[in-house]
């Protein structure tokens, strides 16, 4: 049965460490930092406040947050106090010896329950394993610097780590925050042991007098799409650390060897003397050898980790781009490149190193999955899995979801179909990418045709003869509120957020949006909605009935686990504020509200202005369109008649092309 963890012990005050603890006291667990001696927790706590002062400062947190996070965090020298931990997290110095006998002492102090976790980046979960009794509660979870910033979470079972832990510390990694990829247990797991290879190859280039570090540093910036190349990165981490960690990889063959500049560097304690990148363009035959080597080792490493099934070609990915913050992950590299560009690199680099050519290289190898199905008999729940693009909707995604539904409605033995969302997004929209390409080329048809199609799988969703719940879990925008509205009922999470935001980006909510939100909430309140572009938080959506049910995000995995059972929907009991506004709204025109025309009676003066100024920076044909649209009340295909008019004007490229940023619409 799955574990529910509330308190989390962390051992190791320090970067790593500290920075663990401030990030699970944040999310709401109780914390307690130990370390060997209290100087070095004291160090650790100082370092936390310290960034969350700098939080206040720069106004990320308020005060009032920082204080409760702090009140959710202690600090320990006594490796006794952690005996009623739900979880512990090993965060010491990469030495096998140190945290073998670590486990070794925790084993002796924490019940039987307690899961115990190494963070290692270097060593063999198994191994570790061997250190502790009852090995099954033993798993790694390896976080990425800055661990109270980076989402990136590498899951890693050992052999004996039982299916139970394994779910429940799935289940801590999205009440913590964090996006989790999984992980066989192989030394460097899926990241490191790519990144670090390709971090040993930059020194490799150095010596070989191949190009500068600022060169190579530079070609790798816009190769990879990253802020720093691999010598600027190697010093921000600690040179050391990558030579530790290349070491470990050392056995997979002649390519891992650590290059002696890197091992030269390390033993200097000294980091990198990289001078100002070049602003001169690079020599072209020179640029082509540093990317040929660079892009060669990352195909040949991620041709092994999927040839030995490390992780998926979609976890692969997405570790580079959450983790690494790389802008083009491996797969999207490989797939950009073409398989006779793959084969022609990895064999020039399996040939340079002696290494056998993996058999992975073939297109099959690189799918990636957008859409989960988990079927948890008699329950199904389909997440939308694309949080390093906050699962905003594209063709392929679309093509997913249907599928994955109709493989759930199909299967006699689902009663319930949960949609819900992976990161900090339910779905914050559709592509906007896809509109903006597809205007400048003229080619309308095409967005024409792939909102026609996103209505046809929305419309299987809402038809559906099964039960189809929206768990919203964060950002439900646009197209992603206009999916859950095709729900039969919506769940959300306490950071769930609602808006149809399409309006002020100079377009209309085509899949859906301004008829079944009338639907499910009134006209008035439709109009409110589309009209203002207003982000609404999981209270008012309640209050206004947009959602049925609030639950924690611990309550909702355990519902769509079929461990809990759903809430009872209740009447919509509407305050005085909202029955105001839904009047407002359903007694005004658009063109009243422009003009200020407002008969107002009860609703305050102030608020009718300041609703009028609001949507006065809305596109004017995106207004016009959706208000007919509402009162037409023709249903979610209308919404098609409009788009070639929507898409073709200049409102539509100004606001899709300026997203976040003030702009004058002019109405045409």
């Amino acid at each position: 049965m799955m574990k529910m963890i509330n308190t989390v012990g962390v051992v190791g005050a320090g970067t790593m460490g500290a920075a663990l603890a401030q990030k699970f006291a944040q999310e709401g667990f109780q914390v307690i930092l130990a370390d060997r001696a209290m100087q070095y927790v004291d160090k650790g706590l100082a370092n936390i406040k310290a960034t969350l002062a700098d939080g206040v400062a720069k106004k990320v947190f308020a005060q009032a947050q920082v204080d409760q996070y702090l009140n959710n965090l202690r600090g320990t020298d006594q490796l006794a106090e952690l005996k009623n931990c739900d979880l512990v997290v090993e965060a010491i110095f990469e030495n096998f010896d140190a945290k073998a006998e670590l486990f070794h002492t925790l084993g002796e102090i924490l019940s039987p329950e307690c899961i115990v976790a190494t963070n290692t980046s270097s060593f063999s979960v198994t191994d570790l394993a061997k250190n502790i009794n009852l090995p099954e509660r033993f798993i790694g979870l390896h976080f990425f610097y800055h661990a109270a910033k980076n989402r990136l979470v590498e899951i890693i079972p050992g052999e004996k780590t039982s299916a139970e832990t394994t779910e429940s510390v799935r289940v801590f990694s999205v009440l913590a925050g964090k996006d989790a990829i999984f992980c066989l247990d192989r030394y460097g797991f899926a990241v490191n042991r790519f990144f670090v290879p390709w971090l040993n190859e930059s020194a490799r280039l150095l010596q070989e007098g191949v190009a500068s570090m600022e060169e190579i540093d530079m070609v790798c910036m816009k190769l990879f799409g990253i802020g720093m190349g691999p010598f600027a990165l190697m010093n921000a981490t600690g040179v050391p650390v990558a030579y530790h960690a290349e070491k470990t990889l050392e056995a997979f063959g002649k390519l891992y060897e650590v290059a002696p500049a890197l091992k030269a560097q390390a033993e200097s304690n000294q980091i990198w003397p990289i001078g100002e990148l070049p602003t001169e363009p690079i020599d072209p035959k020179k640029e082509k050898i540093i990317a040929d080597r660079m892009l060669a080792v990352v195909f040949f490493v991620s041709s092994q980790l999927l040839e030995e099934k490390v992780s998926s070609a979609t976890d692969l990915n997405r570790g580079a781009k959450i983790g690494l913050r790389w802008r083009f992950g491996p797969v999207d590299l490989m797939r950009t490149a073409g398989i006779k560009e793959v084969n022609r690199l990895v064999n020039f680099i399996a040939q340079l190193y002696g290494m056998p050519v993996p058999d992975s290289i073939q297109e099959t190898s690189w799918k990636m999955d957008m859409v989960r199905l988990e079927k948890k008999y008699p329950v199904a729940v389909i997440t939308m899995d694309q949080p390093e693009y906050m699962n905003a909707l594209n063709e392929d995604m679309f093509c997913e979801l249907s599928e994955k539904f109709m493989d759930a409605e199909n299967d006699p033995a689902v009663n319930t179909i949960f949609i819900t969302g992976s990161g900090k997004a339910f779905v914050a929209g559709a592509d906007i990418k896809f509109f903006v390409k597809n205007i400048k080329a003229n080619k309308i048809v095409d967005i024409e045709t792939f909102t026609a199609y996103g209505q046809q799988v929305f419309e299987k969703i809402d038809k559906s003869k099964k039960k189809v719940v929206a768990m919203v879990n964060g950002l439900a925008l646009g197209g992603g509120l206009e999916l859950a509205l095709c729900a039969d009922m919506i769940v959300a999470m306490p950071k769930a957020q609602f808006a149809f935001p399409e309006t002020g980006i100079g377009i209309y909510p085509g899949l859906g949006g301004t008829q079944r939100s009338v639907q499910k909430i009134g006209k008035g309140l439709s109009k409110f909605m589309i009209h203002t572009g207003k982000m609404i938080g999981v209270n008012e959506a309640i209050e206004i009935g947009l959602v049925d049910a609030v639950v924690g995000i611990q309550e909702g995995m355990q519902m769509m686990s079929g461990m809990l059972a759903l809430p009872e929907i209740k009447p919509v009991l509407r305050n005085e504020k909202w029955k105001l506004m839904e009047g407002f709204f359903n007694k005004h025109s658009l063109t009243d509200l422009l003009s200020k025309k407002f008969t107002l009676q009860t609703f305050p003066q102030e608020e009718a202005e300041k609703i009028s100024k609001t949507i006065s920076f809305k596109a004017p044909i995106a207004l016009k369109i959706a208000d007919q649209l509402i009162e037409a009340a023709k249903g979610p295909a209308s919404e098609l008649t409009y788009l070639k008019e929507i898409f073709s004007s200049s409102d539509a490229l100004l606001g899709l092309s300026s997203i976040g940023k003030k702009v004058q619409f002019e109405g045409k």
